[in-house]
């Protein structure tokens, strides 16, 4: 994951919203949830809209999974004998190899903006979990001055439109995937929002 100087700034609740759903994305999709995540995660409701219905499952198998048990579904996913069912990374999906430009073209962004990769990750950057927390951390302004909507719009279209909804899509139907299924929904029904919303803002 990613550190950075933590400087606390107000911004409007629906921005606090979003950057909330970004780090909980990236919480569960950066290692095997804890029994802490899990509970908390049992404990969300949601409405009869598709993003609430997804919600509502996630939490009800939340409360129903052992950490042994997503720790397996976690580890067949991502890891495996080798590598898992799915890879989770930027320029897999986009050139399908890794530590490809995309990668490049991240670290030159997280350079320019004094966002390193914490001492104890060894993964590429380019990860799904790390590029949805640096999201999340430019929208609350963990890296300086929180982003405009306008600068939000450019890293999201360079680092995370355009793999991130497929992998979600992906990880939403992939044989293993049990309590991340909705993981996967949310996820995808998300990166929809998003980048529909930064299509009307720059319009």
């Amino acid at each position: 994951m990613t550190q950075a100087a933590q400087t606390e700034q107000t911004i409007p609740e629906e921005d606090k919203l979003r950057a909330d759903l970004y780090d909980f994305l990236s919480a569960l999709l950066a290692g095997p949830p804890s029994r802490g995540l899990l509970d908390q995660t049992a404990r969300l409701s949601g409405d009869s809209a598709p993003m609430g219905q997804a919600i509502s499952t996630l939490a009800k198998l939340a409360g129903k999974t052992t950490e042994k048990g997503v720790e397996g579904e976690f580890n067949d996913l991502f890891i495996g004998m080798g590598r898992g069912e799915l890879v989770p990374y930027a320029s897999y999906y986009m050139t399908g190899f890794l530590n490809e430009k995309p990668l490049a073209a991240l670290r030159t962004d997280m350079a320019a903006r004094a966002i390193q990769r914490a001492p104890n990750v060894y993964e590429p950057e380019d990860n799904i979990a790390s590029v949805l927390e640096m999201m999340a951390g430019l929208i609350e302004g963990r890296f300086g001055a929180a982003e405009t909507l306008a600068q939000q719009r450019t890293f999201f279209n360079r680092h995370i439109g355009p793999w991130a909804a497929h992998f979600f899509s992906d990880l939403e139907a992939a044989k293993t995937s049990i309590f991340y299924a909705p993981v996967g929904r949310i996820g995808r029904l998300f990166m929809e929002i998003e980048r529909e919303a930064f299509r009307m803002a720059g319009q």
